[in-house]
C-alpha cells in the first residue's frame, strides 16, 4: 500500500479529478496549499510598496492505494496535472504501514480504496 501525494496547480485540480474518476480511483483527501518549487519570483506592488511574492497557491492531493494502483494513479495525474511550464507540481510515493477503515473497522488491503481484489501485496 501506497500513500501518493501529488502538489499541482489550482487550475489543473479539475482536470486531475476528472482524470482519476475516469480511470477508476477514488478516495482522496484535496488541500488547499502555498509553496515554493522552481517558479519565478514576482514582485507586486502594495499601496506604494514592492512586496515579494515567494509562496505560489498550489494543491495537495493525497490518495492511498493499493500496489496495483500505484503506477495507473502516478501515470494519470502526470498526464492531467502537466502543462510543460515551471510549476507544475511533484508526485511522491510513500510507504503506508497500517490502514483502518473507520466505519468498518477494516484494516490494510481491506480499507484501502481501491482495491484490485485479484492482486496481492
Amino acid at each position: 500500500m501506497k500513500l501518493i501525494v501529488a502538489i499541482v496547480r489550482p487550475e489543473k485540480l479539475s482536470d486531475v479529478l476528472e482524470a482519476l474518476f475516469h480511470a477508476d480511483i477514488r478516495g482522496l483527501t484535496i488541500s488547499r496549499v502555498q509553496g515554493h518549487g522552481g517558479e519565478i519570483e514576482h514582485v507586486e506592488n502594495y499601496r506604494g510598496t514592492s512586496v515579494k511574492m515567494a509562496l505560489a497557491e498550489k494543491v495537495r492531493i493525497e490518495i492511498g492505494v493499493s500496489n496495483h494502483f500505484v503506477q495507473p494513479t502516478i501515470d494519470t495525474i502526470l498526464e492531467a496535472a502537466r502543462t510543460g511550464e515551471v510549476g507544475d507540481g511533484k508526485i511522491m510515493v510513500l510507504p503506508i504501514e497500517k490502514i483502518y477503515r473507520i466505519r468498518t473497522g477494516e484494516s490494510d488491503q481491506d480499507a484501502v480504496t481501491p482495491v484490485a481484489s485479484d492482486q496481492s501485496e
